[in-house]
């Protein structure tokens, strides 16, 4: 039996579920299903549903639940920890999407902060309170992004240990200052830090791991990369340096044409050929064109290798 996730032991490389969309805006749940056998057989540490890759911001709720279902059915078969997202920029259906998460046994549920008025610390602790209520002993992550309405600090970290069913945090790193207050407000809950910053999170000591936009575009390289850090720090640094300089050279450029970061992600798992999604985004939201990726993808096999090697292979 699994041991209960905690602040301890959540940890490692977490790949996300990429919606496959239809050309009539329709999702394929076959294809959906695929994908998951495929994150299953590749070993990561987790599977997570309905973050921002995973357009949680624009789905039905029957559409919610059905990913859901199919996610839990197949990881709890298969023996793989999983979190399901029941964020929503509305509190109330935030809270009605994680009381029927609780029903597929997740290892954690995500949630956000509500997101058109800004909460204050009054009313932070109250919402999380109520969420860790209804989850029903199911820990809860808290997905803090740097778009969010309320973009919290170091210090407003201190407010969670009112909150102990919180145990982890995603979040976009920062500098060495953000580091240590990080160190001193949030030591304890789990950390989690973006996929292309994880070697450098791990070193710095901030960081037990990353729900992985590197896992895209290959979630087995990724997870063979989160265990060279806890042998080799020094190549898995190299590594980091490699991912940084290809984004800078071929997804930065397309998040300055106004791609969204769930469009990177899918052009992403497009470049590194292990999804069988496409890059199509639900409308009205727009994508990155799949005509784009043969070049990208021959720059990537020269600039990052490492997730082009056939020992990667899922």
């Amino acid at each position: 039996m699994k041991e209960k996730l905690n602040a301890n032991n959540l940890k490692g490389n977490w790949a996300t579920l990429l919606l496959p969309v239809n050309a009539d805006d329709t999702f394929n749940y076959a294809k959906l299903a695929d994908e998951i056998d495929m994150l299953i057989n590749a070993g990561v540490d987790g599977i997570y549903s309905n973050g921002t890759a995973g357009e949680f911001h624009n789905q039905t709720e029957q559409e919610c639940d059905i990913i859901n279902s199919i996610l839990s059915e197949k990881c709890l078969q298969a023996g793989m920890r999983f979190q399901i997202g029941a964020s929503h920029p509305s509190p109330i259906i935030s809270l009605n999407r994680l009381k029927r998460a609780v029903a597929y046994k997740p290892d954690a549920i995500q949630v956000i902060l509500p997101d058109w008025v800004v909460v204050t610390d009054t009313e932070l602790i109250d919402y999380l309170k109520k969420l860790a209520e209804l989850a029903d002993g199911i820990p809860l992550v808290l997905y803090n992004p740097p778009h969010a309405k309320r973009v919290l600090q170091p210090v407003d970290y201190q407010l969670l240990k009112q909150i102990p069913e919180v145990i982890g945090v995603k979040l976009l790193s920062r500098d060495a200052g953000w580091v240590e207050a990080m160190k001193q407000y949030a030591s304890h809950i789990s950390i989690f830090v973006p996929g292309h910053f994880l070697a450098s999170g791990v070193a710095s000591g901030i960081a037990l791991g990353a729900y992985s936009n590197v896992a895209c575009i290959n979630p087995k390289a990724a997870q063979n990369w989160w265990a060279m850090m806890q042998t080799d720090i020094a190549q898995a640094l190299k590594i980091e340096q490699d991912i940084l300089a290809f984004f800078a050279m071929c997804i930065a450029p397309l998040q300055q044409q106004g791609y969204s970061n769930p469009a990177l992600d899918k052009f992403l798992a497009a470049v590194g050929g292990c999804y069988n999604v496409g890059t199509r985004l639900r409308w009205p939201y727009k994508w990155v064109p799949e005509e784009q990726v043969a070049a990208v993808q021959k720059q990537a096999r020269q600039m990052i290798p490492y997730f082009f090697d056939s020992a990667h292979e899922v």
